[in-house]
């Protein structure tokens, strides 16, 4: 009971030690769609379930795995505008990065300036913690990058990872499973089985939403792509 009393409170610390709005934060992720990154010998995988509220909705109009740069991808379990957001701002980011610098702006640095501004708003008045964690994935310096940022600013480069619902689960999968060798296709039907772990239906083309990054760059599959690899999991 003691806790409830700093729960409304942003900037203020309950007496355990918690900045109780971030476990807050924490659990809207925890409660959200499942997603999944995987880094591959020669490129990196995201995936993510996208559920649909009703029949009616017009599917392809709202993506959940959406590009920053050209070699830089992102997905995200939580709230979806609160991801809207800092999508836009990760793309003015990478475009500042690119004038200033003219090339474009690593993985790592682009994770730094997000993570940073997430932070921000776990400390200031008037605002609160984004509800959201995002997996960045992207390829710079012949290498590929996987990460993970949460409402907190932390952020953790991972080889697999997963987050949402039934992510404990999702993990255990991965850890299991996770073999540096794989390649970016063995990747792919990874991520499917590691989405099944918590998948609630029948998996279709409409309902998963995967990106791949290699050193060509950051795209997202195809409904018609998806069903392949869904055929031959």
């Amino acid at each position: 009971m003691s806790s409830e009393r700093y729960s409304f409170s942003l900037t203020t610390f309950s007496p355990s030690g918690k900045l109780v709005q971030i476990e807050y934060a924490l659990a809207a992720v925890a409660s959200g769609a499942a997603s999944v990154g995987i880094k591959a010998s020669n490129g990196v995988v995201i995936a993510t379930e996208k559920k649909h509220k009703s029949i009616l909705v017009e599917e392809h109009s709202i993506y959940k795995v959406e590009q920053v740069s050209p070699h830089i991808g992102m997905v995200y379990s939580g709230m979806g505008p609160d991801f809207r957001l800092l999508v836009r701002k990760a793309r003015k980011m990478a475009e500042d990065y690119m004038y200033t610098y003219r090339e474009e702006i690593p993985t790592t640095r682009l994770v730094q300036k997000v993570a940073l501004l997430m932070q921000e708003y776990t400390q200031s008045g008037g605002v609160r913690p984004f509800g959201v964690s995002l997996l960045v994935c992207g390829w710079d310096e012949n290498r590929p990058y996987l990460f993970q940022c949460d409402p907190s600013g932390a952020y953790f480069a991972w080889k697999a990872t997963a987050m949402g619902k039934n992510y404990v689960n999702g993990k255990t999968f991965l850890e299991k499973r996770y073999s540096e060798e794989q390649e970016v296709d063995d990747a792919v039907h990874t991520a499917i089985l590691a989405l099944k772990e918590g998948f609630e239906g029948q998996m279709t083309g409409d309902n998963i939403e995967i990106g791949i990054c290699t050193a060509d760059g950051f795209r997202r599959l195809s409904p018609a792509e998806v069903r392949d690899y869904l055929a031959n999991v």
